[in-house]
């Protein structure tokens, strides 16, 4: 039993489907026994009226029969139960029910029975009044000083206050500028009504001041009123608390002083008579109910707080003394003397969970038995730790914690592209010019075997690619069931995306006998778009800035058999060339060695290469898988082209910094902006009036700043997302380029892709170049570090954007230097350490200042030459015949 969790002394479960809220309970001796012992009070929004009287056997006993001393049902919904003297002419307890347009007071008796089943209760009506508004709450009390009796005031749904001297009406009056009721309470010590209007704020009103007060008969002011005479309705004092109020409390546990307890949607405040806080509490969490029920020791006071999370909290002032687990979510919370025993604590859920409980626990009588004692084998113990050490192992190799095979019979997801563009094309408010912008469908299908729930597909394409929907819901899929969805695919933007690969994730649940809400899994499916969806046949360049050499092992292949729907009609004979042209205006030119096993990429623009090599090489697998051939093998053996790579680079970094630039600019002229309208109220609140001295003239400019500013500003983004998207084309290329150059494995290859491509969108905050910079120095100082002592040093734990990209620049040539002089990418932190004797001793380490940094530079420039060079030096063999 836990410490923690409250002790469950008697419980019931009231009607069913019923609802109950705050003002449904009410602990007091209702029968006027006199002894003390209270009775639990319940009414419910059904209109049944139910009085308990727990006395359990055992703790934790369920109702009986006997608890329950009266049922009735009431036919009206019930708002609020309440007990006092209400009743003229007697001292005696009676029993005040609140109903949306009646209030009615009975009297509870009980009648002894001349057989076994004990004593008979019943509830006589005393008197009702019939309201002409409709009922929101109900506080009572001594109004005015009255002794030996209570009245009543009812708070209606538009803010009128009605107050009822037991069994006459006596008046009403509506509360100035109220909008929504608030909680009411009453506050005997300053004869006092207490509120919380819908402007968030804490309102007090005097009863004398309410009773001499014009009558509220009509809402809008009488001409008496507008002429003068009688007396308007004037709050006492108000508290703005900035957050509507859940229940108001007012407790007194001296003569001397009283507290208004309010509890709020995020706080509780305690505040003086006069309205002044006394302290408030911020909470961790939503609360549902509160009540301030005693003060342990002198200036504080304990105060119950349930909440949300079915937590109840003991306050005392502001500090936590304790906290207890409720079975429910309590909405009404109450403290009382049931059955000689005092301080239990009665909650009600809105779903009608009656419980009484107390706090802490029982002692445990368990007595744990004695061990036998016997000696421990270690050779066995050993042999059992190496068995458990290769299960635990062969369970890590393993791929997720569940087999694949019963996942994926689960549910089954498979995409299909279309081989043809949509009939009519679904792009819509593209930015590409003037060519016509194709769409082509994707349909995703999702078979499942067993029965799930809560299917969500959601699809991603990279931008500018966009979908028509990329949302998909399913609430519920019977067994052998077979969903279909579909979606076209377009290019929205006037560059290309990085890659032409999307991705169908299918989050679900899989309910089990222990889980009915189930097993949360995910199942995801990739499709890859067609390049005819973002290109265009073109006409075949013979010169361009950038080049690419792509060496192979095999014959070379037509490329109209490659690309036959990009086969030009009116060149059938040139067979080795080919021409492309992007939606967004670029075009590439792909050429094949007549005498050579060789393939040439060519472009005006660098990042624009990569999608055609990328593409030519999956083409070329593909056609040689088809005719048989496993041992074919694609090579780059000219230079990396880094130089142009870091020009990419530095046009993103300084997208970045001007992108700061700009935004501080636009802060110092939004203070200018907010400082100058202060200026200018300041003047136009003056009852003498002072020149204005240019600053609306001022005002103006600043103004038309700003929103220059914030063109910019947006500008900037958008140039900074392209620049990234050309950015993340450009490093697709080296990697598949050094993959090439030195034959690296998938392993490998999806390291450098972790390193080089952690983000799929960056920020001013935390932007490509730091990630980069703090990945590619953890691999150099990992598993492509030539000593121990490089090993041993830490990386910085907090990434800020750089000065500049020399740093980056440097590390990405040292990482392509220490690959090229024979160090392996890897993940193990064991695998690093042999790594030293495998790699040359030419191998460098890492600089550890900026002049050793720049020897390095120098050292590594004789490898990676500009490409641009390499062209002139290395023609590619049966060019000059193609061309």
């Amino acid at each position: 039993m836990s410490l923690f969790k409250a002790r469950d002394w008697w419980s019931t479960v009231l009607g069913e489907k019923e609802e109950f809220d705050q003002g449904c309970l009410c602990l007091a001796d209702v029968d006027n026994t006199g002894n003390g012992q209270d009775k639990v009070i319940v009414g419910s929004f059904m209109g049944y009226l139910r009085i308990f009287n727990p006395h359990p056997v055992k703790t934790g006993d369920r109702a009986q029969a006997e608890d329950l001393l009266l049922e009735v049902h009431l036919r009206d919904p019930i708002l609020q139960v309440e007990v006092g003297k209400f009743v003229s002419g007697t001292e005696m307890l009676h029993l005040a029910v609140l109903h949306s347009r009646k209030l009615c007071v009975y009297s509870v008796s009980g009648s002894l029975g001349n057989v076994e089943h004990g004593t008979q209760y019943q509830i006589k009506l005393m008197y009702e009044h019939n309201l002409q508004r409709t009922a929101c709450n109900m506080t009572c009390g001594s109004f005015g000083g009255v002794k030996g009796r209570d009245l009543i005031c009812i708070q209606s749904m538009d803010g009128m206050l009605m107050v009822f001297e037991q069994e006459s009406y006596a008046f009403g009056r509506f509360l100035p500028g109220s909008l929504l009721p608030g909680p009411l309470a009453y506050s005997s010590r300053t004869d006092s009504f207490i509120t919380v209007s819908s402007c968030r704020q804490v309102e007090s009103y005097k009863y004398q001041v309410l009773a001499f007060a014009t009558d509220a008969d009509k809402r809008q002011e009488t001409e008496q009123q507008k002429l003068g005479s009688g007396k308007r309705l004037v709050v006492d004092w108000t508290l703005n608390i900035g957050e509507q109020a859940l229940d108001i409390c007012i407790v007194s546990f001296n003569q001397s002083a009283s507290s208004v307890f309010v509890l709020g949607e995020r706080n509780f405040f305690c505040l003086k008579d006069n309205g002044q806080i006394r302290f408030m509490k911020k909470l961790d969490c939503s609360p549902s109910c509160f009540l301030p029920y005693c003060s342990v020791s002198e200036g504080t006071i304990n105060t119950l707080i349930g909440n949300h999370n079915n937590m109840l909290h003991v306050y005392q002032d502001v500090t936590l003394k304790w906290a207890t687990q409720l079975p429910h979510i309590p909405v009404a919370v109450r403290v009382g003397c049931l059955h000689d025993l005092k301080g239990v604590i009665v909650t009600l859920s809105d779903d009608g969970h009656l419980q009484c409980s107390y706090l802490g626990t029982d002692p445990s009588l368990f007595q744990a038995p004695k061990v036998e004692s016997r000696e421990l084998n270690y050779d066995e113990l050993d042999v059992e730790l190496k068995e458990l050490q290769k299960i635990i192992k062969d369970v890590n190799k393993s791929q997720g914690v569940w087999p694949m095979t019963e996942r994926e019979d689960d549910l089954k997801v498979s995409a299909m592209v279309s081989p043809n563009f949509d009939s009519v094309s679904q792009s819509t408010d593209v930015e590409v010019g003037a060519d016509l912008v194709p769409s082509v469908t994707v349909k995703v299908t999702l078979q499942n075997r067993v029965t799930l729930q809560k299917i969500r597909l959601s699809v991603y394409v990279q931008p500018p690619l966009v979908l028509t929907c990329d949302q998909f819901t399913f609430e519920f899929m019977t067994p052998e069931m077979t969903r279909t969805v579909g979606f076209s695919v377009y290019l929205k933007g006037s560059y290309l995306p990085p890659e032409l690969e999307g991705n169908a994730v299918v989050s679900y649940s899989r309910p089990t006998d222990r889980n009915p809400e189930g097993i949360p899994r995910v199942s995801q499916c990739k499709f890859r778009l067609p390049l005819k969806l973002i290109c265009l046949p073109g006409q075949p360049s013979k010169t361009a800035s950038h080049k690419l050499t792509i060496d192979t092992n095999k014959s070379p292949v037509s490329l109209l058999s490659l690309f036959p729907g990009f086969a030009n009609q009116s060149e059938d004979d040139q067979v080795n060339v080919m021409g492309f042209r992007f939606l967004g205006g670029s075009r590439v030119t792909l050429l094949a060695s007549k005498t050579s096993q060789r393939y040439r990429i060519q472009s005006e623009q660098f990042e624009d290469l990569w999608l055609i090599t990328n593409e030519l090489i999956i083409r070329l697998q593909e056609y040689f898988e088809k005719q048989g051939i496993k041992d074919f093998a694609c090579s780059f053996s000219g230079s990396m082209p880094l130089q142009e790579y870091f020009e990419l680079i530095d046009h993103h970094f300084e997208l970045r910094i001007n992108g700061e630039k700009l935004e501080e600019l636009l802060s110092e002229r939004a203070v200018q902006f907010r400082a100058i309208q202060r200026r200018l109220l300041t003047r136009f609140k003056d009852k003498t009036p002072a020149p204005l001295q240019h600053l609306d003239t001022l005002l103006d400019g600043t103004y038309k700043q700003v929103i220059a500013l914030a063109d910019a500003v947006e500008e900037n983004q958008d140039n900074l997302f392209q620049s990234f998207t050309r950015l993340k084309s450009a490093t697709h290329l080296v990697i598949l380029l050094i993959g090439l150059w030195q034959k690296l494995s998938a392993d490998q290859i999806a390291i450098l892709e972790a390193a080089f491509l952690p983000l799929q969108q960056d920020t001013q905050e935390l932007g490509w170049e730091e990630m980069v910079d703090a990945a590619i120095s953890h691999l150099l100082k990992t598993c492509l570090s030539k000593s121990s002592k490089e090993q041993a040093l830490n990386l910085s734990s907090q990434l800020s954007i750089p000065k500049d990209t020399s740093r980056l620049k440097k590390h990405i040539t040292l990482l392509c230097d220490r690959l090229a002089k024979g160090g392996r990418l890897c993940l193990s932190t064991d695998a690093a350490a042999p790594q030293t004797m495998i790699m040359p001793g030419g191998c460098a380490t890492i600089p550890e200042s900026d002049l050793e940094e720049r020897s390095v530079e120098q050292d590594s420039t004789e490898l990676f030459t500009s490409h641009k060079h390499l062209i002139v030096e290395t023609p590619m063999p049966g060019d000059a015949a193609e061309d």
